[in-house]
């Protein structure tokens, strides 16, 4: 989320879209006005309630007035409508700030995207750090969201209005979605934890590849996936977890950390790497809706 406050902005006021398109507001005396950035395109152009809304609750008006380019992929007030009763109104209370956030900046892209270049596109890169999928069957779509209006040009980028909101993977979507924790996966699964992980969280999972349970003693993973073992490998795994969102800039301050599992990590950083109980983190700060995941090399285990 390095860039999380540059790229963060552009996508709620984004909706404002509207006015931006043809510079169609005009001053006093009937004269196109000059071309205006994506908060006050938005302001000017009604329509766009929830987004202006989020913005502020978001802290990112300044944000979104800034030089950019962003590439916004814009949901309507009709797109929020969309969503469960009662999430728009949950997402705008302080507590939910962070999950705002996320959500916010998964619809923005960085740099400035034409529709033209989107449709030779079959991903790309959000702010929030995750990629959406582009699809351009039966016309184009972002994710699961239509791109209704395309190529509505800002001073600070452009803005694409799309017909649903989108929403960033959970912690367990996009382990599964990495396709390098099988195991892992298959592990949750079996220790009914799968729901849980789905949750509002945040959490803070460090997640051990394929290749880090395959370093375990020959038969232990097969062992630990039978019905009768439910519950150590209940507390294995959440042996991985920590309750709340502990970036990797916060992990390297701590020398331990209490897990779901009811017992503390050990962390340790030993020439600009850093250690959990011995397992290597090898990726950090992958983010989640509900939270992030550090990748580590080895298995941990809760000790008796």
């Amino acid at each position: 989320m390095k860039t999380l406050f540059s790229f963060l902005p552009a996508l709620l006021l984004v909706g404002a879209v509207a006015g931006c398109a043809n510079n169609s507001v005009h001053g006093s005396g009937g004269e196109a006005a000059e071309p205006a950035d994506i908060v006050d395109t938005a302001v000017a152009a009604g329509g766009f309630e929830t987004l202006v809304a989020a913005v502020k609750a978001a802290g990112l008006v300044e944000t979104l007035k800034g030089k950019g380019p962003y590439t916004v992929f814009a949901p309507t007030d009709e797109a929020f409508g969309k969503l469960p009763k009662g999430t728009v109104d949950a997402l705008l209370k302080p507590e939910n700030k962070d999950k705002l956030t996320a959500i916010l900046t998964y619809h923005v892209v960085p740099g400035k995207v034409m529709a033209a270049d989107v449709v030779k596109l079959t991903e790309a890169d959000t702010a929030f750090g995750q990629k959406v999928r582009i699809s351009t069957k039966d016309g184009v779509k972002v994710d699961s969201a239509k791109v209704v209006k395309t190529d509505i040009e800002c001073t600070n980028g452009v803005i694409h209005v799309i017909d649903s909101v989108i929403l960033p993977r959970d912690i367990v979507d996009v382990a599964v979605g990495a396709g390098t924790f099988k195991t892992l996966a298959a592990a949750r699964k079996a220790a009914e934890l799968v729901e849980a992980l789905k949750g509002d969280g945040p959490f803070t999972v460090f997640a051990p590849t394929d290749d880090a349970f395959a370093r375990l003693p020959k038969g232990t993973v097969e062992d630990l996936l039978k019905p009768e073992n439910k519950a150590k490998l209940q507390a294995i795994l959440k042996y991985h977890v920590v309750s709340g969102k502990v970036g990797s800039g916060d992990v390297v301050k701590l020398n331990q950390a209490t897990t779901l599992q009811g017992t503390a990590v050990r962390i340790e950083t030993r020439e600009g790497k850093v250690f959990i109980d011995g397992a290597q983190v090898t990726a950090a700060d992958v983010p989640a809706i509900n939270g992030v995941i550090h990748v580590i090399d080895k298995v941990i285990l809760p000790r008796e």
